[in-house]
């Protein structure tokens, strides 16, 4: 059976857990008078709470179903039911509940004072992926802050402030291994490309710390060949004989390790430069090794589950009847209880950056 609207009992104890777990960290970390001044997010659709609705693209998640687990069940432009990993981390360290898109016309200087997100739905790494510069909106914002509230205190928010980097999918999954590939004949093996995104990143986290970012963390990729659409296209049976794509979760891993060893090379004095594991959670949850019970791991909640996401996964498509148990909301992105179960996994982690 499926329903198209409701507001799942699950999200609603979610959200509650969220106000409880926030409550005891602030007390905590106001205790050791230790606390983040705003959030900064740069990525794509998985940190994208809306940017795409100001860019001409069909890249879009401002309809419904999606929000529909969201405050006031509002499309916002995030590609869930409802909130995202990063909408968790700003209310645990106390920030603000949700991190808003830069390009919202609509946000007051106090929204931009704590913080927003660049990150963009089909954003990369490599320039053939996507185009928009995301740290040159970075840079957008801190001249505007300085105009609104001076260059003191723009520098002292973006000194204290904690950065989100995640990003890298739609890099192997849409580019390198996309239908027409120009990245494939530059560099012929895979191990050459993941050479290659590392300089990209490099260059990226140097002129993002360059600009005045002192905690930074950077997530890896997921288990790609466990995203139900990658399934679907590289399955010889997409139907009935679903399960991941090893070689894909293969090149997860092995980018995973790559990235996280050369982040230790980046670090300076008192700045904390961080490798967030998204590949451990995620597999976790398809294989079963969570406390909480997914029915569903290898189809998305919206429509058939096995090929829609944005303009696909719309008003007219059906939906399961239990969203909190899929992993996957649409064919390659998670529900917002997934979210909740990544977010708690960098919940140490989060604890050592803004120690």
């Amino acid at each position: 059976m499926c329903s198209t609207s409701g507001y799942t009992v699950p999200s609603f104890f979610l959200n509650f857990l969220i106000h409880v777990l926030y409550a005891q960290f602030l007390f905590s970390n106001n205790a050791h008078g230790k606390q983040i001044s705003a959030v900064f997010v740069f990525g794509d659709s998985t940190v994208d709470p809306g940017n795409n609705n100001y860019l001409p693209t069909v890249a879009r998640g401002n309809f419904p179903p999606y929000g529909k687990d969201f405050v006031n069940h509002q499309p916002t432009g995030r590609f869930s039911n409802g909130r995202l990993v990063t909408d968790f981390i700003a209310s645990f360290v106390g920030v603000k509940e949700n991190v808003p898109p830069f390009l919202d016309p609509s946000l007051t200087i106090e929204d931009l004072m704590t913080g927003v997100s660049f990150a963009s739905a089909g954003a990369g790494y490599d320039p053939f992926t996507s185009q928009l510069s995301q740290l040159e909106l970075f840079r957008d914002y801190k001249r505007k802050m300085k105009v609104a509230v001076g260059k003191e205190r723009t520098d002292e928010i973006i000194k204290s402030a904690g950065y989100i980097v995640s990003s890298g999918t739609n890099d192997f999954a849409f580019n390198y291994y996309g239908p027409v590939s120009v990245q494939r004949t530059l560099y012929p093996t895979i191990s050459s490309y993941q050479n290659f995104l590392w300089q990209i990143i490099e260059e990226f986290l140097q002129d993002l710390l360059n600009e005045g970012a002192m905690k930074i963390g950077v997530v890896g990729v997921p288990p790609i060949g466990c995203l139900p659409a990658i399934i679907t296209l590289n399955s010889k049976d997409p139907i009935s004989g679903r399960q991941c794509i090893e070689r894909f979760n293969a090149i997860s891993r092995d980018y995973n390790q790559l990235l996280e060893s050369n982040l230790k090379g980046l670090r300076r004095t008192n700045t904390r430069v961080v490798y967030a594991d998204i590949y451990t959670p995620i597999i976790n949850m398809v294989q079963g090794n969570t406390q909480i019970d997914f029915e569903e791991v290898h189809q998305g909640c919206c429509g058939s589950g096995l090929i829609e996401a944005d303009f696909l996964c719309n008003r007219k498509s059906p939906l399961c009847s239990d969203v909190s148990k899929y992993v996957f909301w649409d064919a390659f992105h998670p529900t917002e209880i997934a979210y909740y179960v990544i977010f708690k996994s960098f919940e140490p982690l989060i604890r050592q950056i803004i120690a």
